[in-house]
């Protein structure tokens, strides 16, 4: 079943995160726009810990989008960095929050560890 964005913030996104690093921290705003309504979500990381609710309050990186371009990130059908490239989405302020944001996003559902690829085709693991 393919999530949407709202959706794949509420159930997988909010909680533990062992995969970011610790020192992370801050505060981010997702504005999904869907036609003349914004929807905004507001992230605070810290301690590989992710929380997640509904809210306009200004945050430290604010990144703006439609809901569809959002939707497919959520699918795993569109990585942060092409949508950023192709001026899908924009940013606002601290950047460095966006590696953070790209690991909350899943990949491609086909997508493999680099290591894993290049050990099947006999090369170094």
């Amino acid at each position: 079943m393919r999530l949407s964005a709202t959706q794949h913030l509420a159930r997988r996104v909010a909680g533990r995160h062992p995969e970011l690093p610790e020192n992370i921290a801050g505060t981010l705003r997702l504005d999904l726009r869907d036609g003349g309504h914004t929807e905004h979500w507001y992230l605070t990381i810290g301690q590989q810990h992710v929380d997640v609710a509904p809210s306009a309050d200004d945050a430290e990186l604010i990144v703006r989008g439609d809901r569809g371009v959002f939707d497919r990130m959520a699918a795993g059908e569109l990585h942060l960095a092409a949508a950023l490239l192709r001026n899908d989405l924009t940013v606002q302020g601290n950047v460095q929050l966006l590696g953070t944001l790209r690991r909350l996003f899943p990949g491609p559902p086909d997508a493999r560890h680099p290591r894993e690829a290049a050990g099947e085709r006999g090369g170094l693991a």
